[in-house]
């Protein structure tokens, strides 16, 4: 079965990114149905911050070589581990039963949002992705699309080029996971204040066609996948 994980992490209530990855799912689920459709609004229903309980778990499973997460129970000590894990192990289910993950961020301070992150840091646990034989990456193969949205504008050329922390982030983290540079597109939506901050209302037609672009190469993954 076809599957789809559907990330979004925006706090706002008028979300361009959440518009976004809504045209990528909607237009997928007319393709593939609805049965491997997986959704996750990370900003309403917050991933937990690890705690020292999960840093302690994962310590010890690292200390055992590649533990798959079906034996990593038999290594948990006590309640807290426990819960660390409850919380831990569907978060990795999902991930590796997609064969696409749609990941929706706006840019927050120059990179990923907060709750972005939280899903991050947690979901990644020692030896989840990793074949126990072999050591290869389980995500090899996975599909990854990043759409964004950033108030400014931060592509090649642009004065903030250098600013960009967001994807040079989510790109070195999902290839390190063992997802192909192939697999992995990135979508931008830029100026996206321009209808909002007076000064930069000149802009409101760059904003358009960068909104407009972004549907476009949406549009064309989709009928790629």
């Amino acid at each position: 079965m076809t599957g789809l994980l559907h990330l979004d992490s925006s706090h706002s209530g008028d979300s361009v990114s959440k518009r976004l990855s809504s045209l990528f799912a909607e237009t997928w689920r007319e393709r593939n149905g609805e049965a491997g459709y997986r959704y996750r609004d990370l900003a309403a229903d917050p991933v937990p911050l690890i705690s020292p309980a999960y840093c302690a778990l994962g310590r010890r499973v690292e200390r055992h070589g590649y533990v798959s997460p079906a034996k990593v129970p038999s290594l948990v000590e006590g309640a807290a581990e426990e819960r660390e894990w409850a919380l831990t192990l569907p978060l990795i289910e999902e991930l590796l039963a997609a064969d696409t993950v749609l990941v929706g961020g706006p840019m927050y301070n120059f990179s990923a949002s907060a709750s972005l992150k939280a899903w991050i840091d947690r979901v990644t646990f020692p030896g989840a992705y990793a074949d126990p034989d072999s050591g290869e990456s389980l995500l090899r193969g996975t599909r990854v699309v990043v759409v964004t949205a950033r108030g400014g504008a931060y592509g090649p050329g642009t004065p903030r080029e250098g600013f960009d922390f967001q994807e040079p982030y989510l790109r070195t983290y999902f290839t390190n996971l063992g997802v192909a540079e192939e697999d992995l597109a990135f979508v931008h939506a830029e100026m996206t204040l321009a209808s909002l901050v007076p000064d930069l209302a000149h802009l409101q037609p760059v904003a358009e066609r960068s909104l407009a672009a972004a549907r476009a190469a949406i549009t064309d993954l989709v009928a790629r996948s």
